[in-house]
């Protein structure tokens, strides 16, 4: 073992002889999902019959495997006193609504005023099994996207809701606003999806490779408007809004799907809004200046709760902003 910390005995029952080491990990250790048991195999925190292997190795049936799961790292990230807006709370578990301009964990050029900060800042105790910059994270949202996000008080719970994500058993659903209308009103995107070959801050879909990425969405709303230029030319334009399920959760995933389905997000500039708030109605311009970044908002998380056993549902409203915009976009109504 590499580290010192909770080691667990298991023996492979005759039903995963024959599973990848990573698979069988994870099925054995039910609070760990299969990227967390990778993670402490390639560790070596994993030994089968007293060795060490690879994730990708088959097990044999019969076969001892030892699990040690190190004690959380300690931490070294600023703890700062910022306003939460908590929508659901237990000794367990917690749901927060972000604010479309908060950052969600330390980084570059991000050191201060995170979501982590703030979690640092109200509570003693969060898991450590995101990682030593990510407690309490169970997922992430992009910076300018609002929303509702999960976080575990001890790492037993987030290992069981990371799990329950990687099955596809959390659901999550977003408001958006986007550019045009979708062909089909209601639709599922998959996709193969990694990132950009030229821009490497940026998501793309991929035509082989990366990972697969499935994104639902329905048509709840559709607008219409038209104007007349200077020269008397007549214009028009159409947008919608939409509801989007994750039942993958890649980087940028709804951002980069609405695009590919030709439908942006409204004031998404990485992604195909660039300049799209030139020209129209005076107000619809200021309302889309307004917007902090790409009008998303995760407004549901729908999930069992790991200890409980109860169903929890979670709603909170989008940031003024967005909420501004669709007034408006709703007085032109097609």
């Amino acid at each position: 073992m590499t580290s010192e910390g909770q080691t667990t005995r298991y023996t492979v029952p005759a039903e995963l002889a024959g599973e990848r080491l990573d698979i069988a990990v994870a099925a054995l250790a039910e609070d760990l999902s299969r990227t967390a048991a990778k993670r402490l195999i390639d560790a070596g925190n994993v030994t089968v019959d007293g060795e060490c292997a690879k994730p990708s190795m088959p097990v044999e049936e019969a076969s001892s495997i030892d699990i040690n799961v190190p004690p959380p790292k300690q931490l070294h990230i600023e703890a700062q006193h910022l306003p939460l807006d908590i929508v659901y709370e237990d000794d367990d578990l917690l749901v927060v609504n972000k604010p479309p301009e908060m950052v969600v964990y330390p980084g570059p050029g991000h050191a201060r005023d995170t979501l982590v900060n703030a979690l640092l800042g109200h509570y003693r105790r969060l898991s450590a099994a995101g990682g030593e910059h990510r407690p309490g994270l169970v997922h992430r949202l992009d910076q300018h996207t609002s929303g509702l996000v999960l976080i575990a008080r001890n790492d037993v719970v987030h290992r069981q809701l990371a799990a329950a994500l990687e099955r596809r058993e959390v659901k999550r659903t977003y408001q958006a606003l986007v550019w045009e209308v979708p062909a089909q009103r209601k639709g599922r995107i998959v996709t193969r999806f990694g990132r950009h070959r030229q821009h490497r801050t940026l998501m793309t879909v991929l035509e082989e490779g990366g990972r697969e990425a499935v994104t639902d969405y329905q048509v709840e709303e559709e607008y219409a408007w038209s104007w007349r230029e200077p020269g008397g030319r007549e214009r028009k334009r159409r947008a919608a809004y939409l509801l989007c399920g994750l039942q993958t959760g890649r980087t940028h995933q709804i951002r980069v799907h609405m695009a590919h389905l030709g439908v942006p997000l409204i004031g998404d500039r990485e992604y195909g809004d660039e300049g799209r708030d030139q020209g129209g109605p005076a107000e619809l311009n200021e309302l889309v200046r307004a917007l902090p970044g790409q009008a998303l908002h995760a407004v549901q998380l729908v999930f069992v709760h790991p200890v409980s056993g109860e169903d929890i549902s979670v709603q909170a409203p989008p940031a003024p902003a967005f909420g501004a915009l669709q007034s408006w976009l709703r007085t032109q109504a097609g």
